[in-house]
């Protein structure tokens, strides 16, 4: 049997970490791929809903004269989030949805983001509203969402496209620019959060 020398014990530890490393790595790739295949495969099936906050929009909140249905007066898309909007709208094709039912906020930003996917005509949904600047709609706007998303059939792959107040206060989780929170609606009316994309 071969005697190591100190130098080939560092060596062989090295080499030791380095396997085990790949190991993980190659071990978390494919359950993160599952992860997210499930995702897909709950949006597919219409038996979750995927929930974005608008694509890039540099800023917070919008201008003191705010008016809605002039983008003028509004914090907009940037050149990054419009193309951050359609390579969104790739994504879905991508993972087999070309069709979709489109609600989003009456603001520029979501409705740009939702038009931009091309995955359907877009309506305006009241409850998906920023409240931003009236923290006073929390509730009842919440209230309204959960409450229509209960009436919605399960069936086609649906899409709201909102804000981050709108998501936190209706899933509890904090989105990123363009993040898709997927949610199911369960029986009694709450949200289980399945993950995001």
């Amino acid at each position: 049997m071969p005697v190591l020398r100190p130098h080939d014990k560092g060596l062989s530890t090295a080499l030791a970490a380095v396997f085990l490393l790949t190991a993980f790595l190659l071990g978390a790739r494919p359950a993160a791929a599952q992860e997210t295949e499930r995702l897909w495969e709950a949006l597919r099936a219409g038996s979750a809903v995927a929930i974005m906050r608008h694509a890039l929009a540099p800023g917070t909140g919008d201008p003191a004269n705010l008016t809605i249905g002039d983008c003028t007066t509004q914090r907009n898309l940037s050149a990054e989030g419009r193309r951050q909007a359609a390579e969104t709208g790739d994504r879905f094709r991508a993972n087999g949805i070309t069709q979709a039912r489109v609600f989003s906020s009456a603001w520029c930003r979501c409705q740009d983001t939702a038009t931009l996917m091309q995955l359907g005509p877009v309506e305006t949904l009241t409850p998906l509203n920023s409240f931003f600047r009236n923290f006073e709609r929390r509730e009842p706007q919440t209230d309204a969402l959960k409450e229509w998303l209960a009436e919605q059939k399960a069936g086609a792959p649906l899409l709201l496209v909102t804000h981050q107040v709108n998501i936190s206060a209706l899933t509890g989780t904090h989105t990123r620019s363009g993040e898709i929170v997927v949610v199911r609606r369960e029986i009694d009316g709450a949200m289980t959060v399945l993950g995001s994309l």
